[in-house]
């Protein structure tokens, strides 16, 4: 493994199943297992091999369509986020930072005059400055940012809790 190439160092390093698995996470629109397998440097069977692992344990998600089509699955992304927290951060210190949460998304909603970011309608833009409807955009983003933040910081909150009364913080 003396090549320079990461992509061939990837290739060589991890399995199928670790490459589709890499492929997959990064997927957030549906893909035929053909074009995973390209991506993954693999063969198709290998791909829907992996494909069917993934699905089974929640980490993808399987349309219903003809021919099959795959991509993660944000929910397993989030418990994934929310597990990680729980077992790094202390309870007080996740609330912590949902109470800073919470005060961006007043501020927001002071700035804006309406309860959550998709209540803003284009008639409540400038529309005579690119650069300040730009702007305007990148916090209604951010805003919505903010919000999914609260929520995941909120489970972590509760799943700390349930493992440090298991003993399992540290």
């Amino acid at each position: 493994m003396n090549n320079t190439d990461p992509e061939q160092r990837w290739h060589e390093g991890r399995t199928t199943f670790q490459r589709v698995y890499d492929i997959v996470l990064g997927t957030q629109s549906f893909q035929t297992a053909p074009e995973i397998a390209d991506r993954a440097k693999c063969s198709e069977t290998g791909a829907r091999e992996a494909l069917e692992q993934l699905v089974e344990m929640g980490i993808a998600e399987q349309d219903e369509g003809r021919p099959a089509r795959y991509r993660r699955n944000d929910a397993y992304l989030t418990w994934k986020r929310i597990e990680s927290l729980a077992k790094e951060h202390r309870p007080e210190v996740l609330r912590e930072r949902v109470e800073a949460l919470l005060e961006q998304d007043a501020t927001f909603q002071e700035q804006y005059g309406v309860p959550d970011p998709d209540a803003v309608t284009d008639e409540d833009l400038p529309t005579d400055s690119h650069d300040e409807l730009h702007e305007h955009w990148e916090d209604l983003s951010e805003w919505r940012t903010v919000r999914r933040d609260i929520r995941v910081l909120r489970r972590a909150v509760q799943r700390s809790e349930t493992r440090s009364e298991d003993g399992a913080h540290v």
